[in-house]
């Protein structure tokens, strides 16, 4: 089972919820922080790194004296990552995706493939629990490939949790491609509503089931609760806004290890994410 840990906006408390449910499940499974403009999911876990290997994307080189001035290149470049003046092909590689469409249309070979750094996966243990992470390097804007290289990886569990980007942009669309269930964290605030209904609705055009844990629930307005009741969202968790929670974040610490009773509410969350999945694959099986 694969299990996404979304949440509207940073400082929900997205990455919190992840790493409890992990530590609390008692099953060895994956970790996975796709966060990687800000990962911040090892500060909780404190994974023993094992292994960190470059990501790197291809982008064009120009060679001299090859170019015949077509511009073909710069025709088929749909993120006008090129540029030809002259006699020569000036390189945006900060703005080139890889496709390599540039390189398989030169008729004279003027481009051929390079590459560059764009951040790096890091591998380790915590416990049960197999970490795998992505840091993206300082100045680089493109974010999927990353994330991409991330997902696609092979890491021998049989259940994942995500630590999905915040928000319901682009690279958390690649984050959450092809998993059994999306968890979004929220705060039951007006902004908390909203950023809900945004994530919410990118789950449904993705065709992916969702379950809403409320944090700081004691505290704001009902819209949270009446927006999950309207579309039939379940609540699964809610969590206060408690002192020692908060201390416990300040110390780099899971909350679940100075108040063990929450390990309890963490598993019985995964068992019913579970059952929510289970079911969803039963109606799909007599289809």
């Amino acid at each position: 089972m694969i299990v996404a840990v979304l949440s509207g906006k940073g400082g929900t408390g997205k990455t919190t919820v992840a790493v409890n449910l992990a530590l609390s499940i008692g099953e060895e499974l994956c970790f996975l922080d796709c966060d990687v403009e800000e990962p911040n999911a090892h500060l909780l876990l404190h994974p023993k790194i094992s292994k960190t290997t470059p990501v790197y994307l291809p982008v064009p080189v120009f060679q001299e004296g090859k170019c015949n001035s077509c511009g073909r290149c710069v025709e088929v470049c749909a993120y006008n990552a090129l540029a030809l003046i002259g006699d020569a092909v000036l390189v945006f590689a900060e703005m080139c995706h890889g496709c390599g469409g540039c390189t398989y249309f030169c008729p004279t070979g003027a481009l051929t493939e390079g590459q560059r750094e764009i951040g790096v996966i890091t591998e380790g243990r915590a416990g049960k629990v197999i970490f795998g992470g992505g840091r993206l390097r300082v100045g680089e804007a493109l974010v999927p490939p990353l994330i991409k290289n991330l997902r696609r990886r092979e890491w021998g569990t049989a259940h994942t949790i995500i630590d999905c980007p915040p928000g319901a942009s682009c690279p958390v669309v690649h984050a959450v491609r092809g998993v059994d269930f999306g968890l979004v964290v929220t705060e039951p605030t007006p902004f908390g509503r909203h950023d809900l209904e945004v994530v919410v609705a990118m789950l449904d055009l993705l065709g992916i089931a969702a379950g809403v844990v409320i944090n700081k629930a004691d505290l704001g307005d009902s819209g949270v609760r009446d927006f999950c009741r309207e579309r039939g969202l379940p609540v699964l968790a809610e969590i206060p806004f408690d002192l020692e929670i908060a201390r416990a974040g300040a110390a780099g610490t899971p909350f679940t290890e100075r108040l063990p009773a929450w390990r309890d509410a963490f598993r019985a969350l995964w068992r019913e994410i579970g059952g929510i999945v289970g079911r969803a694959r039963d109606r799909g099986a007599q289809r």
